[in-house]
């Protein structure tokens, strides 16, 4: 499989990656431990061989079981991606929500990038991957309490002792990017993105264009409502926040079915499912080097990796367009 570089790094990435927060649980409704490591396994097999994960999925779980999926894998045969800034421990940083974790127990989170917080959150990292380093390193969120210097400090000072290969962002502003270009060269910038969010491409995209920075794709399947496995009656299982989506409402839901019907339609003459063709018209986006696409069990994974091989045309991506475009979906 042809790999894809991250910015102007040299880490090479599959381009698709197993994004890891469900298998933590929290938000997510509960997970199998079994089947999220049976599911990492496969996610090798099939080529799909970097891993997307964070602290804050399950409180450091899915860091966890990531690490014990991979222990006796070679290490240059997979690369890992997490993150840090998103502080549940303390009071420290930028208030964010209130949630709980999977036991009930009540927490306050925040966004916090302090010098020393990012230092020690990758050593943790380190520790429950069970590895010396991390192929990209990425700040979760943007911390309005932290100077983006101080920040872009500490990822310079873990690269310069080999503890991470690449630094890169999430959720960033291209006026946060351009602010943090100028400490560092970030090699991406993870972001939600998908047929119905798209409002990145107005200038996140073009800021990375111009920065040789890549752009990482989060929930490309709108958290599973771009599979058309949902629909207004649907009931999730006690944590899962899918239920107060704003796909949930009715209007939304019956633009969303719409076009849900056109995919079906262009899948059935690609021999494809509706999610491997959401995901092929994401690898094929400006700026992308991966797309991150969640995964609980095999059977997921397998799904997914299939999409690795599906191609779409100028028509087929101009009748894509053209539906969002008319339904008001961006």
């Amino acid at each position: 499989m042809e790999m894809k570089k991250i910015g102007k790094s040299n880490v090479h990435v599959s381009p698709l990656t197993f994004g890891a927060w469900a298998i933590g649980g929290w938000m997510w409704g509960g997970a199998e431990e079994k089947d999220a490591i049976d599911a990492i396994r496969k996610s090798l097999d099939l080529g799909i061989s970097t891993i997307d994960t964070a602290p804050v999925y399950g409180f450091g779980r899915s860091e966890e079981i990531v690490g014990k999926a991979l222990d006796k894998t070679p290490r240059d045969s997979y690369q890992l991606l997490t993150k840090c800034g998103m502080n549940w421990e303390t009071e420290e940083g930028e208030y964010f929500f209130d949630t709980n974790d999977e036991s009930g127990r009540p927490i306050r989170m925040h966004k916090f990038a302090g010098k020393n917080r990012v230092i020690q959150e990758c050593e943790d990292s380190l520790r429950r991957l069970r590895t010396d380093y991390l192929d990209l390193f990425q700040l979760h969120w943007p911390d309005a309490t932290t100077e983006i210097g101080e920040t872009m400090e500490a990822f310079e000072k873990l690269r310069e002792q080999g503890k991470i290969r690449a630094a890169g962002v999430c959720n960033y502003s291209a006026s946060q990017m351009k602010e943090a270009l100028k400490s560092i060269d970030l090699a991406s910038n993870q972001v939600r993105y998908s047929m119905v969010s798209q409002e990145i491409e107005e200038d996140v995209v073009p800021t990375a264009v111009e920065a040789g920075m890549s752009i990482l794709p989060y929930s490309p399947m709108e958290r599973g409502f771009l599979t058309g496995k949902f629909h207004s009656g649907s009931r999730f299982n006690a944590g899962d926040t899918r239920a107060t989506s704003r796909w949930m409402q009715s209007e939304n839901m019956h633009k969303l079915e719409t076009l849900l019907e056109k995919l079906r339609a262009i899948a059935a003459e690609k021999n494809a499912t509706v999610a491997q063709l959401v995901l092929a018209w994401t690898m094929g986006r400006p700026q992308v080097a991966t797309v991150l696409a969640g995964a609980r069990n095999p059977a997921q994974i397998e799904e997914n990796a299939s999409a690795l091989s599906l191609k779409l045309g100028s028509e087929e991506l101009e009748q894509i367009e053209n539906t969002v475009s008319e339904l008001g979906l961006i």
